[in-house]
């Protein structure tokens, strides 16, 4: 096909197109990729698990000092060294323990004044211990009698006694308190250090009591002339007497 005289350039399908980088406004961004940001994220997490895994191995490892917590709570023992007041010799035999338990139930009030106002009432669990023991110091000469022929032996003991109540302060509590407002306002003012010292003698005193009542002392004799008859009895005595004399 003839072409004119004045067309000598090749045509084309698509020209070309020379567009500056500022006359692209027209043009949309290319869409932003989603992944990017994930896998910053996970790179920041594991960024974290790999320091807290490098400290606690380091602390584990005793290379670093502990961290404490600034707020921590402590405790500061200005206790003084205990002094010693005196020393004594002891011959008892300790033949019987009672173990008591007794709940003391204290009350100081006044009359015509509502509790609300005056009243302090204690509920106390009191639990104490009491030994029954053979004085072996107190033997005087005569105490042990032997036979002629070295089979029989008479021992004369004093009466077996109750030691002093150890009031067990670790198994003992208070159960209940109730103190009026008066009673509230005066803690506040002038506390009393010794509040519940009348509340610890009371329960002595009745444990006291039931160690008297319970049988103790007639065990005590009882385990202490068994433990000589065992005795003696290695020694070659056939016949062992053992009486006790009331203080």
């Amino acid at each position: 096909m003839a072409r004119d005289g004045d067309i000598n350039e090749p045509t084309s399908r698509f020209p070309d197109t020379d567009l500056h980088p500022d006359d692209r406004s027209d043009v949309p961004p290319p869409p932003p990729s989603g992944g990017g940001a994930a896998r910053a994220l996970l790179w920041v997490l594991g960024a974290a698990a790999l320091a807290v895994v490098v400290l606690l191995g380091v602390q584990t490892t005793g290379i670093l000092p502990e961290f404490r917590n600034p707020f921590s709570k402590e405790q500061t023992d200005r206790s003084q060294p205990a002094l010693l007041e005196s020393m004594q010799d002891l011959s008892r035999y300790v033949a019987a323990e009672g173990n008591f338990q007794v709940v003391v139930d204290l009350q100081n009030d006044r009359r015509n004044v509502p509790d609300w106002l005056l009243n302090q009432r204690t509920l106390f669990v009191g639990s104490g211990s009491v030994e029954a023991y053979v004085d072996f110091g107190t033997l005087t000469e005569g105490a042990i009698v032997q036979s002629a022929d070295g089979k029989s032996v008479e021992i004369k003991l004093p009466a077996p006694q109750l030691a002093e109540t150890n009031l067990d302060l670790d198994k003992s509590y208070v159960f209940a308190e109730e103190r009026g407002l008066l009673n509230r306002v005066g803690d506040l003012v002038n506390g009393d250090p010794n509040r519940q010292q009348q509340v610890y003698q009371l329960a002595e005193d009745r444990i006291t009591a039931a160690a008297r009542d319970s049988g103790l002392i007639a065990r005590a004799e009882e385990n202490t002339r068994k433990m000589l008859v065992g005795l003696l009895a290695s020694l070659g005595f056939e016949h062992v007497t053992v009486t006790y004399i009331a203080p």
